[in-house]
């Protein structure tokens, strides 16, 4: 990837649960996210926590020598903690992570999760409707996670609430390294074409 490429392609969100979940499938994709988004040079951005998927994906990056960049609230560091030598941002409510986690991420990639991944979630795909921003998205649809919500979404478009363009701008994939290479070839198409990501 070229030096103009990696300054643009800064960071990649990390939306996922703070709980493991009931499969092993769940970790072993949470790890090899992390490490896909170390290898490719990025900075993975996500909610600061040592526990469950997000702890996973994040260490995993940080092992493999990668950026890694958390937010967390400071009262939920007592429940959640934080990685130790990476960047950690402290602030004051879950709003404030949520927003500052949007906005540090050029594009998102989101793994199982449970409510507080749905709201990030809905946020930003909401932001995509609106025109506040044009950010690549992309669900890892590990052993079919997300196939319930995508049927929601569609049936939403169907219902004529949603339009199609948005369905059309979000991707499911089930592999880690093919859903980091997916956003990746988004940013390096939004780069060359000169349009960028806006906030």
């Amino acid at each position: 990837m070229s030096d103009v490429t990696m300054a643009k392609l800064r960071s990649i969100g990390v939306f996922c649960g703070s709980r493991m979940g009931e499969r092993k499938s769940y970790a072993d994709a949470a790890a090899q996210v992390g490490r896909a988004i170390a290898r490719s040079g990025c900075r993975l951005v996500y909610g600061g926590g040592d526990v469950g998927l997000m702890g996973i994906s994040a260490s995993t990056a940080a092992a493999e020598g990668g950026a890694v960049h958390g937010i967390i609230p400071g009262f939920l560091i007592a429940r959640e903690g934080h990685l130790d030598g990476v960047e950690i941002k402290i602030v004051e409510t879950m709003s404030e992570r949520k927003s500052l986690l949007i906005a540090e991420s050029d594009a998102y990639i989101i793994l199982p999760g449970g409510t507080g991944t749905l709201e990030e979630v809905f946020d930003v795909i909401s932001r995509q409707q609106l025109g506040l921003q044009d950010k690549p998205i992309v669900f890892l649809n590990t052993d079919g996670f997300w196939a319930p919500f995508i049927d929601l979404i569609a049936h939403t478009v169907r219902e004529g609430f949603t339009p199609q363009s948005l369905v059309d701008h979000v991707d499911l994939i089930d592999s880690p390294e093919v859903a980091i290479a997916r956003i990746i070839a988004q940013l390096d198409e939004k780069l060359a074409s000169g349009t960028g990501t806006t906030d």
